[in-house]
């Protein structure tokens, strides 16, 4: 297909996540109104509490989340990429030890199979300028293994990536390797590093690979302590800016156009003029 209709959904996620999906339900249920074919969640989507993750990835809870993840792709009939979620278990199948978990971005198929998933590779064990301070994934999460994934979306290549990862563009030029033409990014950015990072690194993302870049934010206050940028955003293989959001939850929807990639990658023919491989 020459076209495809991508949606941003940007929400204030906290740590009740039945509160989570219901806001989930009516921002996807409204893109599709508008025509979206792949919806993409923004990370930490269903539970904004680090603290929480390991609990609910060992509940039930985490078996009827993931089945409407399914139904909810299945009722409308779209891809949807769920930024992230924790899991208990890696792709072999093992438990995550230390009482950690995966933080896992899932992609769902149409039909309501859970067609992939990319572990989350770099974690935010940072300090920062806000009142949180500093910030520790690594208490929580385990890191997944280096493997980058690339799925067939309506005949195009995206590829997966989680938040931090945004900046080692080193990841994002083997995605491209791997013929990726959409780079989603879900994300929660604090508000501090989304201010002054988010949307040059966004973008230079898009130019140096010449792809489609998609950033999906939280926003807003989750606790007393933290709180996110939003201003999720659409980029074009030119650095473009075709879409965007403010501070607070919503969506947007904006088609794409394998024409508009070709045309980008024709004129400027970087791949064949690359140097070092």
């Amino acid at each position: 297909m020459n076209s495809l209709c991508v949606a941003a959904i940007q929400l204030t996620s906290t740590k009740n996540w039945r509160e989570n999906l219901a806001q989930v339900k009516e921002l996807v249920g409204l893109a599709v109104s508008d025509g979206a074919k792949l919806v993409v969640l923004p990370e930490n989507v269903f539970l904004f509490n680090g603290k929480g993750m390991r609990r609910l990835a060992e509940s039930n809870d985490q078996v009827f989340l993931l089945n409407e993840i399914s139904n909810l792709a299945m009722k409308y009939s779209i891809y949807l990429v769920v930024g992230s979620h924790p899991s208990l278990l890696r792709p072999s199948g093992d438990v995550v030890a230390n009482g950690r978990v995966r933080q896992t971005c899932w992609a769902v198929g149409p039909d309501g199979t859970f067609i992939e998933r990319y572990d989350k590779i770099h974690l935010f064990d940072v300090t920062v300028n806000d009142k949180a301070a500093s910030y520790k994934e690594s208490d929580v999460i385990e890191p997944g293994e280096l493997a980058l994934k690339v799925i067939d979306v309506d005949g195009f290549k995206v590829g997966l990536s989680i938040c931090y990862d945004l900046r080692f563009p080193e990841l994002y030029r083997e995605l491209t390797r791997l013929g990726a033409e959409v780079l989603l990014v879900p994300a929660a950015f604090t508000y501090v590093t989304g201010k002054a990072h988010w949307d040059v690194l966004l973008s230079a993302r898009a130019i140096e690979n010449q792809c489609y870049v998609l950033g999906i934010g939280q926003c807003g206050w989750h606790n007393e302590t933290r709180q996110t940028y939003g201003h999720s955003v659409l980029y074009a293989p030119t650095g473009e800016h075709l879409a965007n959001l403010q501070e607070d939850p919503g969506y947007f929807v904006l088609t794409i156009t394998k024409s508009a990639l070709n045309d980008c990658r024709q004129k400027m023919p970087c791949f064949s003029h690359r140097r070092i491989t």
